[in-house]
C-alpha cells in the first residue's frame, strides 16, 4: 500500500506533464485537473505505442518519459492546479481514495493477469511490438494499449503493475470536480479491478465520462472523438461509445474535426497489423496475405474456443455444434452458473432501453441506444460472454439517475460498497463456497499483513526449457505463463500447435524480427510429442 503511494508520487506529476503538453498541442477537452491527467495518459500512450515499435519499453524509455513529464510539470507550473483545490475538496479526495489504494494492494485474481497480462507486458518491456506475435501466443493478439501505458511505467515507477489504481484515483478526481453523484454511486464496483492492469476499467470508465461530457453539453468534437477511438483502442468491445459519438456529432462540417481520432485508429489498426496479421482481432478481414498471419487451424480453434465460453464451457464444440437455433437460446440461459442471471438482466436491460429511446426520442438516446444495440449484436454474433455486455448496465443506470443521485445518497453507497468489497477480497471463501462457478474466486488469496507496505503478488511459476527448430523457448508447469521467461509457450497452445502440426520459429536469429509458423517435420511432431507428455 505504502508503494502504491509512492508510485502515485511519481506517476502523478509525469500525467499533468504530459497532459500540459497535450493540451498546448491540442486543447483542453473539458477544465479541471482530471482532465490534464487523462490527456497524459492518452498523449504518453500514444507515444510509446509508436516507440514501441522500434524500441522495447525498457528502463531507458521510462526515465527519459518521466524526465520529460517532471520537466513539464515544473515548467508549466502545474503545482499550482493542486493550490486551487479548497481544503474541504482536499480532505474528500484523500478520504475516498484511501479505499482505492487499499484494495488495490490485495493480490491480483482476474485469470488473465496471469496468462494475458503480465506476459504482454513483460514482452513489450522486453522486446516491444514484435512482428508475429501471436504466433507465440495468439492471446497477444487481442494486446490493448492500456498494457503499452502499463508497460512504460513497469520498470520502476510501478513494478506491481497496479495502474488501475492510479486510473481509479483520476476518475475519482473527476467526479468530484464535476460532482457526477451516480458514477460515484457505482465506483465501488470498479474495486474488483484494480488489483490488475485489466483494460476494461479504463474503457469502462472512460466511456461513461464521455458519455457525461455529451450529456453535459460538450462540445470539443475533435477530443471527444479522439478520446472515444482511445476507448476502442483499449478495449475494442466498447466500440458503442465510438459510435455514438460518431452518431450524435454527425455532419458534414464536423469530419475536418475527426484527424486526430483517425491517427489513434490508424496506428492501432498498424500495431494489429504488426503483432497479428489482420486490422482487427479476432475478426479475418482485411487478409493481407503477410508471412506472420497465425495457421488457419489456431485461429479455427480460438473461434471454437470463443464459442465455448458463450456458455461458460459447459458444452464441448461438437455438442455447441448439433444446437438448434432454440437450443443455442435456451442453453445460454439456463447455464448452470450465476452467469445466466447477467445474461436475463442483458435481455431485460436492452428492452428497457429501446422502450426509454421510443419514449423520449431525443437525438442523444437514440444515437446511443442504435451504438449499444450495434455493439450487443456483435457480441452475441461472436461471442455472447457476460464480460463483453457489462458495460451495459453503467451506462443505462448513468442515462436512468444521472440527475438524480445526489451527494449524500452517493457517499453512502460508496462506503456501504467498499465495505463490502473489501470484506469479499479479505475472506473470500465466501465466495469461494457459495460462488464456485465464479472461477477467478479461486485466486483470491485474502488479506496479508504484507500488503501495507507493498502490494501482494504471487511469486513465479516454475518453468521448463526446451527447443523446436530454431526456436528456444520455456513452458510453465503451470497451465498458464505469468512470469516465465520469453517466448514461453503456455502447454495448452503447444498442445494445439501439435494438433495443427505447426510449431512457431523465429524469422532470424533476432527475436525483434519476429515469428512466423512452420510445419513440423516427423522427428521435431515426435520430439514436441514427448515434450507434451511431460506435462
Amino acid at each position: 500500500m505504502l508503494k502504491i503511494f509512492l508510485s502515485l508520487l511519481i506517476i502523478f506529476p509525469v500525467l499533468m506533464g504530459f497532459g500540459e503538453i497535450f493540451q498546448k498541442l491540442f486543447g483542453r477537452i473539458w477544465s479541471g485537473l482530471s482532465a490534464k491527467l487523462f490527456s497524459g495518459m492518452f498523449f504518453l500512450t500514444l507515444i510509446w505505442q509508436v516507440l514501441a515499435f522500434f524500441l522495447p519499453l525498457n528502463i531507458w524509455v521510462e526515465s527519459i518519459s518521466l524526465g520529460i513529464g517532471v520537466i513539464s510539470f515544473f515548467y508549466f507550473k502545474s503545482y499550482k492546479d493542486f493550490l486551487k483545490y479548497k481544503n474541504e475538496e482536499m480532505i474528500k479526495f484523500l478520504v475516498l481514495s484511501l479505499p482505492i489504494v487499499f484494495a488495490g494492494s490485495y493480490y491480483p485474481f482476474i485469470i488473465d493477469h496471469f496468462g494475458y497480462y503480465v506476459p504482454s507486458i513483460h514482452w513489450l518491456r522486453e522486446f516491444g511490438l514484435t512482428k508475429g506475435l501471436a504466433n507465440i501466443e495468439l492471446i497477444y493478439a487481442q494486446m490493448s494499449v492500456w498494457h503499452i501505458f502499463q508497460a512504460g511505467f513497469s520498470n520502476f515507477s510501478d513494478v506491481f503493475l497496479r495502474i488501475n489504481v492510479i486510473f481509479l484515483l483520476v476518475f475519482l478526481l473527476y467526479i468530484l470536480e464535476k460532482k457526477a453523484w451516480a458514477t460515484l454511486f457505482i465506483l465501488p464496483i470498479f474495486l474488483f479491478f484494480i488489483q490488475s492492469p485489466n483494460s476494461d476499467l479504463p474503457a469502462i470508465a472512460l466511456s461513461l465520462i464521455i458519455l457525461n461530457e455529451v450529456i453535459n453539453g460538450n462540445k470539443n468534437i475533435k477530443l471527444l472523438f479522439a478520446f472515444s477511438a482511445f476507448i476502442f483502442t483499449i478495449k475494442p468491445t466498447i466500440v458503442w461509445v465510438l459510435l455514438f459519438v460518431t452518431m450524435y456529432f454527425f455532419k458534414k462540417e464536423n469530419f475536418k474535426y475527426a484527424g486526430l481520432g483517425i491517427m489513434v485508429l490508424g496506428i492501432y489498426i498498424f500495431k494489429n497489423i504488426i503483432v497479428f496479421g489482420y486490422p482487427f482481432f479476432p475478426i479475418q478481414i482485411g487478409n493481407l496475405h503477410l508471412l506472420w498471419m497465425p495457421h488457419q487451424d489456431v485461429l479455427k480453434q480460438s473461434s471454437e474456443l470463443a464459442l465455448m465460453k458463450t456458455y461458460d464451457l459447459q458444452y464441448s464444440i461438437s455438442e455447441i455444434k448439433k444446437f438448434t437455433t432454440w437450443d443455442y437460446i435456451y442453453n445460454w440461459f439456463t447455464l448452470n452458473s450465476y452467469k445466466k442471471y447477467i445474461h436475463f438482466a442483458f435481455i431485460f436491460v436492452m428492452f428497457s432501453f429501446g422502450t426509454l429511446a421510443l419514449i423520449q426520442r431525443n437525438r442523444l438516446t437514440t444515437a446511443l441506444f442504435i451504438a449499444i444495440f450495434f455493439k450487443s449484436f456483435l457480441v452475441l454474433i461472436f461471442s455472447a460472454q457476460h464480460r463483453f455486455f457489462i458495460a451495459i448496465f453503467f451506462v443505462f443506470f448513468l442515462i436512468l439517475f444521472q440527475t438524480k443521485i445526489k451527494q449524500k445518497l452517493s457517499f453512502a453507497s460508496f462506503f456501504i460498497g467498499v465495505f463490502f468489497i473489501l470484506f469479499s477480497l479479505s475472506f473470500p471463501q465466501l465466495l469461494q463456497k457459495n460462488f464456485p462457478s465464479f472461477k477467478s474466486g479461486h485466486y483470491m488469496q485474502g488479506f496479508t499483513q504484507k500488503q501495507i507496505y507493498r502490494p501482494a503478488s504471487f511469486a513465479a511459476f516454475k518453468y521448463s526449457e526446451f527447443k523446436i527448430g530454431n526456436l528456444k523457448f520455456y513452458i510453465p508447469h503451470h497451465h498458464l505463463a505469468y512470469d516465465t521467461p520469453h517466448p514461453s509457450i503456455a502447454p495448452y497452445s503447444v498442445k494445439k500447435y501439435y494438433e495443427a502440426g505447426i510449431f512457431p520459429q523465429k524469422i532470424s536469429k533476432n527475436i525483434k524480427d519476429g515469428f512466423v509458423w512452420k510445419k513440423l517435420s516427423t522427428k521435431d511432431k515426435e520430439k514436441l510429442k514427448g515434450i507434451i507428455s511431460k506435462f
